[in-house]
């Protein structure tokens, strides 16, 4: 008869057994750096996450191709925050848990935040995969915290010294859809550099993204174009606001050129704006037709991975934010998170697939890099030029002191 003792010892047995068996499967996975992605891979936000996270994949295969980083191989894991902010959280800690050494957040600072604030908490590395608010890191999450891409504001001034000091227009009008802080601040980098170049803003005009019709700041613009010679309108938007704009700006027979942000990229809203012209972008990088060959390259290994092209140069920063990274790990011989950090913060003008790039301890965005110029005509887009900023963007246009 087996006495209670006996019981416990082959219990005991059992679970350690079990214990044994769940622990080494596999042993080479307990090494592996892991990379954790609390994105949206469902949900509206899943438009601004899929590729990007995709992105950092492909760098992740290619690496581990390689042999990894410091003899380990790069792990993704995955953690779902469904475009929902209380999703994010869980997700966050879920990346965490999972002995994430890097996070991934979601795009967008609002819905990013709460799977930052868990690494940040947990005194892990953070990456929103492409906000462009300065409160993406160290300002709104802690000095753990990053964004692979720039400040909004970078859009705006290179648009205003470029159509100063290169197109030669003089004369420009601000459109704001005040609807999102993300255009105030691609309004706020051209109101400062514009006129720094020798632009004149002879006027302003304010419109919400869902209005179905902006005609009285049509008229207005109009009005504008005629008695004070417009010859440049800034245009600061997005989707699908932004193609009912313009739209509507053109069907009123409005023919000089509008400026935007790097939120109007991509082809897919040119049919909503039939025929259009004389419209201008800044992006970090063109999805076709960039003259750099490392993006070419970078883009078409993409698309041999997944199948298609990605939708908008979105899907590019967390890839050069990742060989960023991977520098710093390989300079200072670890993952740990402060060590990398620490090292991050030296980097200066260090060259990229997209260009030089830097970080200091009180900036974890950029604030100064070379954008490409697309144009528009007759609905297709190309890149016509690139135009880096004469000086960086100071922190009252980056944080939006000067009202």
């Amino acid at each position: 008869m087996m006495t209670r003792w006996m019981r416990r010892g082959i219990c005991l047995a059992a679970l350690m057994g079990l214990a044994l068996v769940g622990n080494s499967a596999p042993a080479a996975a307990a090494d592996d750096i892991v990379i954790g992605f609390s994105v949206a891979l469902s949900g509206p936000m899943q438009a601004y996450d899929g590729d990007s996270t995709k992105m950092v994949k492909l760098f992740i295969d290619q690496t581990n191709a390689k042999g990894g980083l410091l003899g380990r191989k790069l792990r993704a894991f995955d953690a779902d925050t469904k475009s929902d902010r209380a999703e994010g959280a869980k997700a966050g800690l879920a990346a965490v848990q999972a002995g994430a050494v890097l996070v991934f957040a979601t795009c967008d600072y609002d819905y990013g935040a709460p799977a930052a604030l868990q690494a940040q908490r947990a005194g892990v590395i953070s990456v929103f995969l492409c906000a462009e608010d300065p409160k993406a890191g160290i300002l709104g999450v802690g000095n753990l915290s990053f964004t692979a891409s720039q400040a909004a504001q970078l859009q705006g001034a290179v648009l205003g010294e470029w159509a100063a000091t290169k197109k030669g227009w003089k004369t420009g009008y601000v459109l704001l859809d005040d609807s999102i802080e993300y255009d105030k601040s691609v309004c706020a980098g051209y109101d400062w550099l514009y006129p720094k170049k020798g632009g004149k803003i002879v006027g302003r005009d304010t419109f919400k993204n869902g209005d179905p019709s902006i005609a009285s700041q049509v008229t207005r613009l109009a009005a504008a174009v005629r008695d004070q010679k417009v010859d440049n309108v800034m245009l600061c938007t997005y989707e699908p606001g932004g193609a009912s704009a313009i739209r509507q700006i053109r069907a009123a027979g409005i023919t000089v050129p509008i400026l935007s942000g790097s939120s109007m990229d991509g082809n897919y809203w040119l049919a909503a704006a039939p025929g259009l012209t004389d419209f201008y972008i800044a992006v970090q990088a063109a999805v076709v037709g960039d003259p750099r060959p490392a993006v070419q390259e970078l883009a078409q290994a993409f698309k041999a991975k997944y199948g298609a092209l990605p939708a908008s140069q979105y899907a590019f920063p967390a890839y050069a934010f990742m060989q960023l990274w991977a520098k710093a790990v390989t300079e200072v011989g670890t993952t740990d998170p402060k060590a990398v950090v620490k090292k991050l913060e030296t980097f200066k003008n260090v060259e990229t697939v997209l260009g030089p790039r830097s970080f200091s301890n009180k900036l974890h965005i950029q604030v100064q890099q070379p954008m490409m110029i697309e144009e528009v005509v007759n609905g297709a887009d190309k890149v016509i030029d690139s135009q880096d900023l004469s000086e960086p963007v100071p922190n009252a246009v980056l944080y939006r002191l000067k009202k």
